[in-house]
């Protein structure tokens, strides 16, 4: 397999959330029904600022690769990108288009003034590629996260 696949990234307008679809649902099983996908990112997501960038390569429609993400503020991590959601559709993997987001949404939170990037990786501690995704592009982890269901 070529690790140095390219592909073009770009950001999807909500005229094309559905593009990211086919990605997004290997990340987010409760979402294999496109049009329950495309409401929920537009109705739910958009309006508290989510962004969706894709990473596409000649002869496919869909993206191979998606990362969702917001720009925010807080007092623990001032100016900042968090990336709530980021993944390849498994016949793409190890192409390193999830990198090609990566280096984007860097590129991205520099040029709006952005300090940190964050994302937490709720996979388990069984995902090592996705773990190694993140070493590789220069994350490490700096804490816990706890949650519980309501």
């Amino acid at each position: 397999m070529a690790r140095d696949a390219s592909s073009a990234i770009r950001e999807l307008p909500p005229a094309e959330t559905r593009l990211g679809h086919d990605a997004m649902r290997e990340l987010r099983p409760a979402f294999q029904d496109e049009g329950t996908f495309v409401a929920y990112v537009e109705d739910v997501l958009r309006p508290g600022g989510y962004r969706l960038l894709g990473a596409f390569v000649p002869g496919r429609e869909q993206a191979v690769a998606v990362a969702g993400f917001r720009v925010g503020n807080s007092l623990a991590w001032g100016h900042h990108v968090y990336i709530d959601d980021i993944c390849t559709v498994p016949d793409a993997r190890r192409h390193r288009h999830a990198s090609a987001l990566l280096d984007w949404l860097v590129q991205e939170g520099r040029r709006l003034g952005c300090t940190q990037l964050h994302l937490d990786s709720g996979t388990g501690a069984e995902r090592f590629d996705a773990h190694r995704l993140y070493y590789t592009n220069g994350l490490a982890i700096y804490s816990h996260h706890f949650a519980r269901g309501l």
